[in-house]
This record gives C-alpha cells, sequence and structure tokens, in this order.
C-alpha cells in the first residue's frame, strides 16, 4: 500500500533521500514559485512522474497541510527499535553518547518538532513510552522534516528500566523541571548525557523524576512559567551542544 508524504520540505527531503521509494508527485497547477520549482526539478532529474492537480483535488487526498505538493511513495523498510537494541546502539557510538527522552509527549506535531531538532543537535537516539505518548505517524514525519528517518526511536514498555539500563552503561541522566536548583547554563552537559524532557502540561512523571541523576530548568524571565516542550527541548539540546563543542 502507497504511502502519502506532503508538504514542500519533507518531499524535498524525501527526493534527495530516497527518490527510489517515490512513484509520482502531485503538484499544485498554479503554484509557479521557487521552492515548488526546486522540488520538480528534483522530481525531473530522477525521472519521477509529475501529474498537476487543483488545489481542491490535493485537498480531498490528505487533510494535512500539504503547500501544494504530495508525494506518492511506496512504503519505507523501517527498522524497528526496541528496548533491546539499546546497548547495541550505545556501542555504536563514537564518543560521548547524547540522548533524549521524551517522557509521554503526547502531541504528534511536538513529537516531530523534538526529532527535528534532535537530528540536528547531533542526538543519538530518542527513547520514549510506548503507551500513553505519540508514536511516528505520517503527521510526525511531516514535522520532523527527514529527522524520523535519520535518528532511531525506541518505544519502550518500561522507561525507568531504560533508564538504568543507560545509568549502567555510564550515561547521566538529567531531567527538566522547573523547582530545579540549577539552570542549563550552570550545569555541566558534557560527556555520556541523556536529557528527560516532560509531557505538555504535566512535566515528568514521578518515577521519571525519581530516576534521574540531577535535575536542570530553562531560566524564565517573563511571566510565562513554561515553554512548549519542543522549543524547550531545542533550547536545551542546543545548550548541550555547545558546550560539547568547547
Amino acid at each position: 500500500m502507497s504511502e502519502l508524504v506532503y508538504g514542500l520540505h519533507a518531499v524535498e527531503v524525501l527526493l534527495k533521500r530516497s527518490s527510489d521509494r517515490v512513484e509520482k508527485l502531485y503538484i499544485q497547477s498554479n503554484r509557479h514559485d521557487q521552492r515548488s520549482h526546486k522540488v520538480v526539478k528534483l522530481a525531473q532529474d530522477k525521472n519521477i512522474t509529475i501529474i498537476q492537480k487543483e488545489r481542491q483535488e490535493l485537498d480531498e487526498m490528505t487533510d494535512q497541510r500539504h503547500q501544494g505538493v504530495i508525494a506518492v511513495c511506496r512504503p519505507e523498510k523501517k527498522t524497528s527499535y526496541h528496548e533491546k537494541h539499546i546497548p547495541e546502539l550505545l556501542n555504536q557510538i563514537e564518543g560521548a553518547p547524547f540522548i533524549l527522552i521524551l517522557d509521554g509527549v503526547t502531541d504528534p506535531h511536538n513529537l516531530g518538532a523534538c526529532l527535528r531538532s534532535a537530528d540536528a543537535a547531533g542526538v543519538h537516539m530518542v527513547i520514549a513510552p510506548k503507551d500513553n505518548a505519540a508514536s511516528i505517524t505520517d503527521v510526525v514525519r511531516k514535522v520532523a522534516c527527514g529527522a524520523a528517518e535519520t535518528v532511531p526511536f525506541i518505544p519502550v514498555t518500561n522507561l525507568v528500566r531504560a533508564m538504568k539500563q543507560l545509568q549502567e552503561a555510564g550515561v547521566w541522566i538529567a531531567g527538566t523541571a522547573g523547582e530545579a536548583e540549577q539552570d542549563i547554563y550552570q550545569a555541566n552537559l558534557k560527556g555520556p548525557l541523556a536529557i528527560v524532557m516532560g509531557a505538555e502540561g504535566d512535566g515528568m512523571r514521578r518515577l521519571t523524576r525519581e530516576n534521574c541523576d540531577y535535575l536542570i530548568k530553562i531560566p524564565m524571565a517573563g511571566e510565562v512559567s513554561s515553554l512548549n516542550v519542543s522549543v524547550a527541548t531545542g533550547v536545551t539540546l542546543f545548550e548541550a551542544v555547545r558546550q560539547r563543542i568547547q
């Protein structure tokens, strides 16, 4: 069964990385901007069939924001990760492990944005609970802009057990919480590290918090008490990146 990939950036990444999967490309007939021309040129270079359609016809293919471009492609041969793969993935890492743990992020847009930030920051794997949390979907893939295919995403049945696996392998776990005494600019985020981001609204669960090695926070100067989880993830990851490249 074919899959749909939509959105200018997501389709562009697909054409660059996995053009052999693309069966045909639908493009909005009245789009003549530079970004859509770039996507069309990539498809032409790969000898992919391009079909022009009216905006209404594209809207009928998906209820998501497609930006006038939809690729029909063969399903990707996905690598499914499980908790048992964590030691193997750790052994493959050159240098200090850098890991993101999402404790119950439920919004697929937030998950996609977190994966995109994780890819950009050089995170080696993302770990999340299997239950009561967002999983990889078409919406997540679109928002992630290719990162869902590049960063190992590991859904686990027991998050605390997975955290203990990391700690036994020498990875320090820093949980993010508003009541933490040290902020991300004071904390040492170098070396083998896993950063835990809590769920939208509720933050980390009690057991998750109790099994972190230490807590950190983003200092807030305004009236708003917290950031969206995907924004907070980007801020925290890139402070770690700043420290780790010094």
